[in-house]
């Protein structure tokens, strides 16, 4: 990317996390009051004074760790080191110099990049002196900082403005699309993301549920740039026991409100589950792009074009929206047909931007009428009157009746149905507002 980077730093539960939401003004990345809740990269775009810069939030770092998750977790952070244009490594002002944070500073150190060290958790800034002590990481002037209550935080800034070089580019570079991966926990999310950038972007472990927040990762796709969004694993309510899978859950559902398109994961040869159903559904109510993507095609592929057919028949049958998504196969694994699903997104975004002429909207729904009037009630004839697509992205029609308030919701599913037949819509659902003749869309 054109911007700058800025890599936040340091060993778990020193609240890198906090610092990161503080900067942005915004909770983004999960805060939770127990070390290694951040384990992917997470990034976002923030300024200060006028500079823009992309801030890049990072698991905690330790020394020698011995469980896999842990190493892989210094290796997301050192990633983001080797990305970075100016890092900040944040320490833990109450607890003192920890060998950690000499393990890191001298990793730091080696890397020739601007250093700004952060002594956070500092709250009585006037009098505090706890700071002076990380002189000896030798890293330069320590800032003492107290992120919860945002204390120091603009002189921490100054110095990482002071500390970036001059932008390359300083328009940036903006996404044509913003697609969401989502799906339950475990489908294969993690490792179809890495699978199209083709980098360890996300973490990718055995352990159901190891993304927990929403990550954004770009790419060209064609002509086209494509934000897509990994999302923690959704499940169903019910089973959401632990604080940090419910934040995962909200961040997800944000994920959605953020994209224009969804793929909705699902692992193939588990078969489709029906929290999958509701996953789905949830995009779907919210307007959004939709394509159905069976991941793990590849352990049933040898069953022959017939289980593909009674899959797809068994979806449609299960979920009435399917019937107008479209539904692509891939591997994550060996990367089949895992790009083709993202252009299936496009084209799904593609349909769903389209706009009806007036006179044409006006013509099919005449058709329509004419084909089947609407149900009449006891306070005389309902007729429709005419129509207008007023928005897209998706789709939004207004009919004018005299009664709107007596079509009924099944004539209404006829004419989205009849509007379908006519213009398409794959992957997109159509809304339609009722209006009164005398009321404006």
């Amino acid at each position: 990317m054109s911007l700058r980077t800025v890599a936040i730093v340091g060993r778990p539960n020193v609240g890198k996390s906090t610092l990161f939401n503080r900067i942005l003004g915004r909770r983004v990345a999960i805060v939770a009051e127990r070390p290694g809740v951040t384990r992917d990269r997470q990034l976002a775009e923030a300024e200060w004074s006028g500079r823009r810069f992309l801030l890049v939030d990072t698991g905690g770092l330790v020394e020698g760790p011995e469980d896999r998750i842990d190493h892989e977790v210094r290796q997301q952070a050192e990633t983001a080191i080797a990305h970075a244009d100016v890092v900040v490594l944040v320490v833990d002002g109450r607890d003192g110099v920890q060998p950690v944070d000499r393990h890191v500073g001298e990793l730091l150190r080696r890397s020739s990049l601007p250093i700004v060290l952060a002594v956070n958790k500092l709250d009585e800034l006037g009098d505090a002196l706890d700071h002076v002590d990380f002189y000896e990481l030798g890293l330069g002037d320590p800032i003492p900082l107290a992120a919860l209550s945002g204390k120091g935080s603009g002189d921490l800034l100054d110095r990482v403005v002071a500390a970036l070089p001059e932008s390359e580019d300083a328009e940036g570079s903006a996404a044509d699309l913003r697609v969401a991966v989502i799906g339950r926990p475990n489908v294969g999310k993690s490792s179809f993301v890495n699978r199209l950038v083709g980098e360890d972007r996300v973490i990718v472990h055995e352990e159901a549920g190891t993304t927990r927040d929403a990550i954004d990762t770009e790419l060209d796709i064609g002509d086209h740039r494509v934000c897509l969004i990994d999302t923690a694993g959704l499940r169903r309510q019910a089973r959401i026991t632990d604080d940090l899978e419910f934040l995962g859950r909200v961040r997800a559902a944000s994920a959605i409100d953020r994209a224009d398109i969804c793929l909705l994961l699902v692992d193939a040869a588990a078969g489709a589950a029906n929290q999958d159903f509701r996953i789905g559904h949830q995009a779907w109510d919210a307007g959004k792009g939709l394509v159905f993507v069976a991941n793990k095609w590849d352990l049933i592929e040898d069953r022959g074009p017939e289980a593909l057919a009674g899959f797809e028949r068994e979806l449609r049958e299960r979920a009435h929206y399917l019937r107008w998504v479209p539904l692509i196969t891939c591997s994550a694994l060996t990367g089949k047909r895992v790009r083709k699903a993202v252009e299936f997104a496009l084209a799904v975004q593609e349909r769903r931007a389209q706009r009806i002429p007036t006179a044409e909207v006006n013509r099919v729904l005449q058709e329509l009428v004419a084909r089947r009037q609407p149900p009449q009630g006891g306070r005389g004839d309902v007729r429709l009157l005419y129509g207008s697509q007023v928005a897209s992205g998706p789709p939004l029609f207004v009919l004018w009746s005299n009664r709107p308030h007596d079509l009924k919701e099944h004539y209404v599913r006829y004419l989205v149905a009849g509007f379908r037949e006519a213009w398409g819509f794959e992957g997109s659902p159509i809304r339609v507002k009722l209006r009164k003749r005398s009321e404006r869309a």
